[in-house]
């Protein structure tokens, strides 16, 4: 698995990348933000490891940024930050993130959670190919034309259609993915992102701390 470092203190980039390394990770690292997505473009990294205030460019905007393409909608994107605030942890999930670790952190906790996270990406990668390569597809009439949706994007959008409330993230999972499946952070966020530019970007309603709700 490829791990990108975001951090502008040379000691911690260093420190962090030894560490990994010596867990078999393939790493890589950046100083700021904008440095980021360079090496993020060229490098493809699984997961992200980055700081939050950094000159430059600070991490939340970068994140935004690589959220913005689509080749790292499924990056694991973890914040690593001695910033603590609530309204700033609040920022960084509105920004994209997966997750939030405060610093100081023991590197034997930070390899921790990157092998977990090395292992949830494992089974997705495994679920994606035991999936048939022909998925079913359904079409759906709006107001501009028919448009073609996946499966689970029709899943997603039948739910949402069937009672006028918020659906939690839980239930999304349990009713479209099905109970007990490991989901990755980040799909729902993308399946409902490309069903907004088929059917409408105001179509679905962010509840946020929430979920998701149609606007009929």
């Amino acid at each position: 698995m490829r791990v990108l470092i975001v951090d502008d203190e040379l000691d911690i980039r260093e420190f962090v990348q030894y560490n990994l390394a010596k867990e078999g990770y393939e790493v890589a690292c950046a100083k700021n933000g904008e440095e980021a997505i360079e090496v993020a473009v060229a490098f493809r990294p699984h997961l992200i490891l980055m700081d939050m205030m950094m000159p430059v460019m600070d991490g939340r905007e970068a994140c935004r940024r690589l959220r913005s393409i689509s080749e790292f909608d499924n990056t694991r994107i973890l914040f690593l930050s001695a910033v603590c605030e609530e309204e700033s942890l609040v920022e960084c999930y509105e920004a994209g993130a997966d997750d939030y670790i405060t610093k100081p952190v023991s590197m034997r906790v930070l390899c921790s959670r990157v092998n977990a996270l090395k292992r949830r990406i494992d089974e997705e990668q495994k679920e994606v190919s035991t999936t048939p390569l022909v998925e079913e597809l359904h079409t759906y009439r709006t107001a501009d034309g028919d448009v073609t949706l996946t499966a689970k994007e029709y899943g997603i959008l039948r739910l949402l259609d069937s009672q006028a409330r918020i659906f939690t993230r839980e239930e999304i999972y349990n009713a479209v993915w099905g109970e007990g499946v490991v989901v990755g952070a980040r799909t729902l966020d993308v399946h409902i992102r490309h069903l907004r530019s088929k059917i409408g970007e105001d179509k679905i309603i962010t509840c946020k701390g929430f979920g998701y709700k149609l606007n009929k």
